[in-house]
Order: C-alpha cells, then sequence, then structure tokens
C-alpha cells in the first residue's frame, strides 16, 4: 500500500544507518497490522541491494515450524536441505526478510540455526517475544506529529485513525472521483466506524472494513470475483493467469485488474503479481462467498503440468500440503508431497 510508506524518511535513514553499522544483525518491525512493516521492509531491501550484492530473500513466516520455513527458503534459493542452505547463505553477506512473523519458537529455532552465517535478518510482527532481538516499534506514519500522510483527505485523518490503508483506500477513491472528502466523510460515520467495539484479532480493523466496503463499491462484476480469489488463495501473491482463470474473467480481465490496483485495494508486491493486505483480505473474507477448494485444485493442476513458477508460486505449493492434510485424503496428499519431492 502507497500509504505504508509515506512520511518513513527518518525511520528508513535510521534502520538503513543500523544494518550498515550493526552487519550481521536481527532487527524486528513491530507494530499493527498495516502500520506498515512490510512495506517499510521492502523499501529497505531496495534500497540496501547494493550494500548485499542483490543477495535478498523474502519468505513468509505466519504460524509455519523451522522445518517448513527452511524448505520455502530452499525453494527460493534453489538447493535442497538445511547444509547446503547454510553453505549459500555463508558465500556472502544476505539480507533475509521473515515477513508476518507468528511463532516465536519456531523463528529462535531458524535462527539458532544461522547464527554463524553472514546474515541481516528483518522480522515483521504484530508482536515479538524473541530475546537477543532489536525491537523497532513500526507506529502510522505522523501520527506523533498529528499531521496527515495524504493531504488531499487529511480531514478524513483523525476518523480513519491515521490507518495507512484506510486512508490510503480514501485518497484513491477521491483522486479518481468517485467520491468527494466530505461525502466519504458523512459515509463513514453513518457506518459507525467511530464506535469502540471489540474486534476479532489484529487484522479485523473497522476503519479498514469501512473503506474496503467503500472502494468495492466501486469495482466492476469482474473485480468482486478477482477479489473473492485473492481474500480465499493461500499464497502470497498470483499472476494474472491464475486471476483471469479463477475469476473466469478472460476478456474484462485485464482491465478489472488495473483498476483495482489503481484503486489500491490490490497490491502488487513484484511486477505481474498481485496480492491484498492481510486487513483488506480480512474485509474482504468477512463480504464475499469464497471457493478455496477452486483454487487448489488450480494450482495442483498447474504445477502437475509444470506451469506454475517453482520460484515465484512456491507458498501456493506449501498452500496445497495445508489443503490436502485438511481434507484428510491420502490420494491427494500424495500427489502433493510429490511434488515437493521432485523440485
Amino acid at each position: 500500500m502507497l500509504g505504508s510508506f509515506r512520511a518513513r524518511g527518518a525511520e528508513m535513514n535510521m534502520l538503513e544507518r543500523a544494518i550498515r553499522e550493526r552487519h550481521p544483525t536481527v532487527l524486528a518491525l513491530v507494530g499493527a497490522g498495516g502500520s506498515g512493516k512490510s512495506t517499510l521492509a521492502a523499501a529497505l531491501g531496495q534500497r540496501l541491494a547494493q550494500f548485499f550484492g542483490g543477495r535478498l530473500l523474502w519468505v513468509r513466516m505466519g504460524g509455519w515450524s523451522a522445518g517448513t520455513v527452511l524448505e520455502l527458503m530452499g525453494h527460493q534459493l534453489r538447493v535442497a536441505g538445511e547444509s547446503r542452505i547454510r553453505r549459500v547463505l555463508g558465500a556472502a553477506p544476505t539480507l533475509v526478510v521473515l515477513d508476518n512473523h507468528e511463532d516465536d519458537r519456531a523463528t529462535a529455532e531458524l535462527l539458532r540455526r544461522f547464527e554463524s552465517s553472514p546474515v541481516t535478518w528483518i522480522i515483521t510482527a504484530r508482536r515479538c517475544l524473541l530475546g537477543g532481538v532489536t525491537i523497532v516499534p513500526v507506529a502510522p506514519p505522523l501520527i506523533g506529529e498529528g499531521e496527515s500522510p495524504f493531504p488531499r483527505v487529511a480531514k478524513l485523518t483523525r476518523i480513519l485513525r491515521w490507518h495507512p490503508v484506510a486512508l490510503s483506500l480514501a485518497d484513491a477513491l477521491v483522486m479518481r472521483r468517485h467520491t468527494t472528502v466530505a461525502a466519504l466523510g458523512r459515509s463513514l460515520l453513518r457506518r459507525r466506524i467511530d464506535r469502540i467495539v471489540p474486534i476479532e484479532h489484529e487484522d479485523d480493523l473497522p476503519e479498514v472494513g469501512a473503506m474496503v466496503a467503500e472502494s468495492t463499491a466501486h469495482a466492476s462484476a469482474a473485480g468482486i470475483r478477482m477479489l473473492a480469489v485473492l481474500a480465499s488463495s493461500g499464497g502470497d501473491h498470483m499472476d494474472r493467469t491464475a486471476l483471469h482463470a479463477l475469476a473466469r474473467a478472460r476478456r474484462s480481465a485485464p482491465s478489472a485488474l488495473d483498476t483495482l490496483v489503481a484503486m489500491r485495494i490490490v497490491d502488487e508486491p513484484l511486477p505481474g503479481r498481485y496480492a491484498l493486505h492481510a486487513t483488506v483480505r480480512h474485509a474482504l473474507r468477512k463480504r464475499l462467498s469464497l471457493d478455496e477448494d477452486a483454487i487448489a485444485a488450480y494450482y495442483l493442476s498447474r504445477f502437475e503440468r509444470g506451469d506454475a513458477s517453482r520460484a515465484l508460486d512456491v507458498t501456493h505449493l506449501f498452500a496445497l500440503m495445508d489443503w490436502a492434510q485438511a481434507k484428510s485424503d491420502v490420494g491427494l496428499i500424495l500427489r502433493v508431497r510429490a511434488l515437493t519431492t521432485s523440485s
């Protein structure tokens, strides 16, 4: 999300200096959902790419075990086995981002296995209970100064509680003239996002949910189906081919997808790869009908044909493992296991 990185200059300079001076080191960017942790980590990777000679690795942690994360790392490095991964990471300074950390024990075990490697680790997390790690709090930009990172919708900053994702969505709607600041403000108040209510978890944010509802009201039918696909996907991101096929929108898909990106409800973390922010994903899952089986079946077929990218679609492969286990289908489990062992 664009808004997650606005007004981050001071933080970027501090983090870059810390990494250059202390490498190898372990930093944890800790903050609420949507505060900009992953975007900040991505920007750091781009800025430090030359310092690390292009040796950058991005791994989604989530709640996976250390062993599963090692397999994910191996797929990206195109090697198999912990000893070979250690050899690759030990060859030269490397930056590894462990995104969306959840399991403290698994992360601690992983880091201990590579203590002697010249690796700088950046962990993004909502909370991090790890000793030996430098904790860097990440808050919404400009909240301390009481200013808005989006001047166009500055009057909505307080009601949206400085949340970067919500403000970015609001800014896009106003910029594209789908609404006005005044009209959007009235609509948000009608949705009662100013109420104090309990939430399910860190991603269940009323301000983001309200802005997702406002944004989807301006999406096409094909766009809504694409959002449903992305919200139900077990992988990190999808290419256009997958979205076109699963949303059944081949003719209108390119323009519909481009519109969703322009509205900032869909992110493009890599060229031609599309994803949702976790807070947006949660809001959509509460609103849209999902078909996780169809997505899993599609990727199973694609991997078996050899059409999926082992490097870019690896999280879909591991999502398939979880899906097959949940189905308690021995045949499916063996088919997916064959894919993981043949790579």
